[in-house]
């Protein structure tokens, strides 16, 4: 009797998907989307850019699954895969002007319907300044402050040294101060 899709191992789904079993790719698409789309959303603007970001993440999976080893969980793996396409994503907009703070609400759209006025302009104007970070910038605070990793966990996940993954910590703060216009702040 075999098992039914859901029931399978993740080391079997992941043999079958390399050997060209399109359902068992698909059921690790199922197990794993939602850790995916948590983090690929910090770092798309809306959602369409979302959509293509995952949908890019999961070719550069199905195209790579072969190389994976298995030395580490598959989910280190595939979040590896997530932060990189997300750090592609961020260098293809660094050219792009930083929005004027006028034009911050528009940034975020959907906001959840118990939100107060103020954490709405809040998370309005950090958008905003996240935009006017460096890619690097932007990865680093994002995976130090907003998901919570450690120095050690970013550094796994970017290929950074941990003092690079330090650096470049520091320097989002300092930058992320000088848009905000709080770097002349004395404390």
């Amino acid at each position: 009797m075999e098992r039914s899709l859901e029931e399978k191992p993740e080391e079997r789904l992941i043999e079958a998907a390399v050997s060209g079993d399109e359902d068992s790719f698909t059921e690790l698409v199922r197990r794993y989307k939602r850790m995916v789309l948590a983090t690929a959303s910090r770092f798309a603007r809306d959602g369409q850019e979302l959509d293509d970001l995952c949908q890019d993440i999961f070719i550069k999976v199905y195209e790579k699954l072969g190389s994976f080893r298995g030395d580490a969980p598959f989910e280190h793996w595939l979040r590896r895969i997530t932060v990189h396409a997300s750090y592609d994503l961020l260098r293809k907009r660094r050219r792009e002007p930083l929005v004027p703070l006028e034009d911050a609400e528009s940034i975020i759209e959907g906001t959840p319907a118990g939100d107060t006025q103020a954490a709405i302009e809040a998370r309005n104007v950090l958008a905003w300044a996240m935009s006017g970070l460096k890619p690097e910038e932007r990865l680093a605070i994002t995976l130090l402050e907003l998901e919570e990793n450690t120095i050690k966990e970013v550094a796994t996940l970017t290929g950074w040294s941990e003092a690079k993954v330090k650096v470049r910590g520091f320097r989002a703060r300092q930058a992320l101060k000088k848009i905000l216009g709080l770097d002349d702040e004395k404390r």
